[in-house]
């Protein structure tokens, strides 16, 4: 709501207690809002309010979940010792406890999943699911068949056996490539198999879910379809001509 929500709903929202139990935490003074002690019990509380008990963050109750469009130079980590640039720099105070869904490396960009769900999390991370993620590659020269014909039977890497469900060439040097798996800089490893360079990497799909008209930076609360959407992969395509 653009109003907010009373400040001690919030609390036993984030599992503090009764409403009524709330209001004594309040009334104590034990309760910061953006660094300031509240004690008014009419205090509404906005998404992007920082709200600390006993010195201590905390957090709606809530489930989340996000699509966010990771630009390239942006790094999937909460914590970064090297103060580099994370995904999480992009996002409003809210969104800060989520947990980001299959990693995409720094030199990627494209469609990342950010929930505080388990059953989303477990949905689109356990192999048993096989959720497919979609990429479109750009890379330094044409792809050779039997290359991409290789990658579809699985390729020995540092990380494990890569396998693509699909490789698929879209135009001279670049390549749809759809994964259920998902190693660590996997794409990335299979065309390095065959001493191609990836010079582009986007993720343009997870499950059902595609998002053509997101820029980088851009992100959007999901509502339950969308959800499912990215829960459920999309019926079995005819195999192009220049698919393997």
């Amino acid at each position: 709501m653009s109003d907010g929500v009373r400040i001690n709903k919030f609390l036993a929202s984030c599992g503090l207690g009764s409403r009524r139990g709330c209001e004594e935490i309040v009334s104590h003074g034990r309760v910061t809002v953006n660094g300031k002690v509240v004690t008014d019990l009419a205090t509404r509380i906005l998404p992007d309010d920082a709200i600390k008990v006993d010195g201590k963050r905390v957090w709606s109750g809530e489930e989340t979940t996000i699509l966010l469009y990771k630009p390239k130079g942006h790094i999937c980590t909460k914590e970064d010792t090297h103060d580099r640039t994370t995904i999480y720099d992009l996002l409003p105070g809210r969104f800060q406890r989520l947990n980001y869904v299959g990693r995409l490396d720094k030199e990627s960009e494209g469609l990342l999943l950010l929930t505080s769900s388990g059953e989303v999390s477990q949905t689109l991370t356990h192999p048993k699911h096989k959720i497919e993620k979609e990429y479109e590659v750009v890379i330094d020269r044409p792809l050779e068949k039997d290359h991409a014909e290789k990658m579809v039977e699985g390729i020995h890497t540092a990380e494990g056996i890569a396998t693509a469900e699909r490789v698929e060439v879209l135009g001279q040097r670049r390549v749809s490539v759809v994964l259920k798996q998902g190693l660590k800089r996997q794409i990335r490893l299979m065309f390095g198999k065959f001493d191609y360079k990836v010079k582009k990497l986007v993720r343009v799909r997870i499950g059902e879910l595609i998002a053509p008209t997101m820029k980088a930076g851009d992100w959007v609360e999901l509502d339950e379809e969308g959800i499912e959407l990215a829960m459920t992969n999309p019926p079995k395509p005819k195999k192009p001509k220049d698919a393997v």
